[in-house]
This record gives C-alpha cells, sequence and structure tokens, in this order.
C-alpha cells in the first residue's frame, strides 16, 4: 500500500492536480503492478516561495519542484524501482510537468508498520 505525498506549488494543483493524481496512480499501477484499488495520496500545496530549491542541482534546468514521496513496504528490487520513476516521469510529462522539475523518493519499511482499517486478528 503505497502512500503518496505531493507536494507542489498551489497554482500548479489546482490546474493540474488531478491529471498529476491520476498519472502518478497509473505509473504505480502500471510499474509495480499494484491493485488500482490501492490509491492512497496527499496533496501538500504552497504558495509561491515556500518551496526553495536549487534550480541547478544534478546539471538540470529546474523551474519549479515538484517533489513526490512514495511510502511503501520494502519488496520491490532496485530495477523495477527506477521503471517506476521512469514511468511517474513520462506520464507526468504527458501533461506538462516537466522531468528536470520532479524530485521522487521512496520511503521504504515492513508490513508490520501499516494499518489500513483492518484488524489484525
Amino acid at each position: 500500500m503505497p502512500l503518496v505525498q505531493i507536494d507542489l506549488e498551489r497554482s500548479l494543483a489546482e490546474r493540474l492536480g488531478g491529471q498529476i493524481s491520476d498519472g502518478i496512480h497509473q505509473a504505480l499501477v502500471d510499474a509495480l503492478g499494484m491493485d488500482p484499488t490501492d490509491k492512497f495520496q496527499i496533496f501538500r500545496t504552497h504558495a509561491p516561495g515556500e518551496i526553495v530549491f536549487d534550480p541547478a542541482y544534478n546539471g538540470v534546468d529546474r523551474r519549479r519542484l515538484v517533489s513526490v514521496q512514495i511510502q511503501m513496504v520494502h519488496m520491490y528490487d532496485v530495477t523495477t524501482k527506477w521503471a517506476m520513476f521512469d514511468e511517474i516521469a513520462k506520464r507526468l510529462e504527458e501533461i506538462g510537468v516537466r522531468n528536470d522539475d520532479l524530485l521522487i523518493s521512496i520511503v521504504e519499511n515492513g508490513f508490520e508498520d501499516w494499518y489500513a482499517g483492518k484488524s489484525r486478528s
């Protein structure tokens, strides 16, 4: 059950929030083989100046930052994770979010670290 947290400028969320949500979700379904009903996302919107970043870090031309943090169970190999990154970037680029503006990270933990509304007994 990935939990996806997206930080972005409020104006971008207002304009493309639904498409960003759908693109990230479909990328997880396709790249990770995730159940399509497993959709948990939190959008955190920010005013101009609330997201601070270096526009040239890592040799890119970053104009705005869209941060996507994915918390998930540690069960995927590196190749699968990279495929997921590529799929997210591809889908978001299709709706106008530049690859250079993306920062995607994964936070992993174990199955025992989740509760999703069901008793374990």
